[in-house]
């Protein structure tokens, strides 16, 4: 992407993603946000893999994610409880990965930029609980 987009190679010229990246996950519910009971909903997928394609890279000056379209396993589709699903790839100093959870919204509001992929990135991951 930083070779056919100025914008991108800009941004991440300074970045260290390796430590994130070793991280990257995408959060389908959080227990403060969305309650025991919808993190528990999700056990019935623990421990098996479900294909996600990634579409975007949207980034602020503090913060960078991959918007996640998540797949389904058995037929039935694993959807986040977040608004918006995702991968946090970076934040900056002030920064929380929470906070990237506003990214599509800073988007919207001209305070983040968002680069679609021509093709979707597709990855797979196994569902836990952390």
């Amino acid at each position: 992407m930083a070779k056919k987009h100025q914008k991108v190679k800009k941004f991440l010229q300074d970045k260290n993603l390796e430590k994130t990246l070793t991280k990257a996950h995408v959060t389908l519910a959080h227990k403060r946000s969305h309650g025991v009971t919808s993190v528990a909903s999700y056990g019935i997928f623990l421990n098996q893999k479900v294909p996600v394609d990634f579409t975007a890279l949207l980034f602020s000056q503090n913060l960078a994610a991959l918007e996640a379209q998540i797949g389904s396993i058995d037929g039935e589709k694993v959807a986040s409880k977040n608004e918006w699903a995702h991968v946090t790839l970076w934040a900056g100093n002030g920064a929380s990965a929470k906070d990237a959870n506003m990214l599509s919204q800073l988007v919207l509001k001209g305070e983040a930029a968002r680069v679609d992929f021509h093709k979707p990135v597709s990855v797979s991951g196994v569902v836990d609980f952390y």
